[in-house]
């Protein structure tokens, strides 16, 4: 168990500089995330690539998953400093390839080098918040970085769509890397060396690499999205049972097995951050004009009940996250009249409130929660494992989602029943949800 005398403590206007760093990160990579959205049709129209816009969607999920395992390994046995230099830089040259891509596939490859930067950038930031902030300031800062997207997630759209018109899709990237240069230079120097310790480096040291298992557990995942959306019953069997077949030993090698039981702690916190993502973007990703109706509600709401949440500390963690899972179901509930044509567009709006409020109450808490388990030499470790659950469950029901829209856009099935099936899911999982958050507890 870490004791507070390890733990390594900037000065004060360090500290501030250091979060304001951070949340800056994190409101850049929002942006970028979100306007892609926004400006990718326009370039696939500019350079004739609409065969590679799904790839181009995909290639940075993917990249973030693996880029996330191989920082949190190296944040264990560096430090912080050097991974996260190695990151931004990658998120920058990223950057400026896709802005100066002649064609789609090196836009693909620009995306790529970003999801891997923008990835790896989240464990490390988890492992310098348990390390330079004591345990009962840490939930302030998670709030602040959880609010870092909402501002983007609200303005991007609108700003993006602007600057494509305006001046060409390329600003979009563009406009983008000097701000992350300023906002890197400004984390890099506020946070100090930050090495691991001697120890901690031992430790680390000492455990096999989990980079293969990354990439093995990622081309997985890929095959099984690429599965569940083909249209083709062989291709998509044999993508899908291979995808299983890749993915889920290597997620088991990367995660804690009790992980599928819920198991009391660590399990349970992860089970519960990767049930609450896919629960949440099957309803948040997957409704027409998700972007007026909800997203504004959800991503302001969620700010709001991770800033409410840093106020209740003294509420232990496991009803903090039913309480989560609870007003996510109810949201589900509420919003599924949207599924209807005569539904009032405001009533959509507020309904999903809830479940952006729901993922807020639950989204701190947890993050708090999981650094009590990160002992010298694994912060990293579990800083990716947690990152990891919000990735996957993302990705996961990023594919199952897009393929009932798929099946509907190809077949006589009603888009309202696939957005209804993806309902369902997310009903279940948020179900799910609150059982497993009787076993999520903060280490002692």
């Amino acid at each position: 168990m870490n004791q507070e005398t390890d733990r390594q403590l900037l000065a004060p206007h360090r500290q501030k500089a250091l979060a304001v760093g951070l949340v800056s990160c994190t409101s850049l990579i929002a942006f970028e995330t979100t306007s892609l959205l926004t400006a990718l049709p326009t370039i696939a129209e500019d350079l004739g690539g609409d065969y590679l816009y799904g790839a181009t969607l995909a290639a940075y999920m993917l990249a973030d998953i693996i880029g996330l395992v191989i920082s949190g390994e190296q944040a264990d046995r560096r430090g912080p400093r050097t991974p996260f230099i190695g990151c931004i830089t990658i998120f920058f040259v990223g950057l400026l390839v896709a802005s100066l891509a002649p064609s789609m596939p090196i836009v693909l490859l620009g995306r790529l080098l970003q999801g891997a930067g923008a990835g790896g950038l989240a464990p490390i930031t988890f492992v310098i918040i348990k390390r330079v902030w004591p345990e009962d300031r840490r939930s302030r800062i998670f709030a602040w970085i959880s609010a870092g997207w909402v501002l983007p997630s609200l303005i991007a759209p609108g700003l993006a769509g602007y600057i494509t018109r305006a001046f060409g899709w390329r600003w979009v990237f563009i406009g983008i890397a000097p701000i992350a240069l300023a906002t890197a230079v400004l984390s890099i120097t506020a946070m100090g060396s930050l090495l691991a310790s001697k120890e901690a480096q031992d430790v680390a040291l000492s455990q096999k690499s989990r980079i293969p298992q990354a990439i093995l557990l990622t081309t997985g995942v890929a095959l099984f999205i690429a599965g569940v959306q083909s249209r083709f019953v062989i291709l998509a069997i044999a993508f899908i049972g291979g995808g299983i077949i890749l993915a889920v030993p290597n997620f088991n090698k990367l995660m804690p097995q009790a992980i599928w039981r819920a198991k009391w702690g660590l399990p349970a916190i992860l089970a519960c951050r990767m049930l609450a993502t896919a629960a949440f973007l099957s309803i948040d990703s997957f409704v027409p004009l998700a972007a007026d109706r909800i997203h504004g509600g959800a991503a302001l709401s969620w700010s709001l009940g991770s800033a409410l949440s840093t106020r209740r500390s003294h509420i232990p963690v496991a009803r903090s996250a039913a309480t989560g899972f609870t007003l996510i179901l109810f949201g589900i509930f509420a919003v599924s009249p949207v599924l209807s044509s005569n539904w009032p567009l405001l009533a959509t709006f507020f309904a999903w409130c809830f479940g952006g409020f729901g993922m807020g109450i639950l989204f701190v808490p947890t993050s708090v929660a999981a650094t009590a388990y990160a002992d010298d030499g694994n912060e990293g470790q579990i800083g990716s494992q947690i990152n990891l659950a919000d990735s996957l469950g993302f990705a996961l029901m990023g594919g199952i989602g897009g393929a009932t829209v798929a099946i509907s856009d190809r077949t006589d099935w009603p888009l309202s029943h696939a957005l209804g099936t993806n309902f369902l899911i997310a009903a279940i999982l948020a179900a799910l949800g609150i059982v497993a958050s009787r076993g999520v507890a903060q280490r002692t």
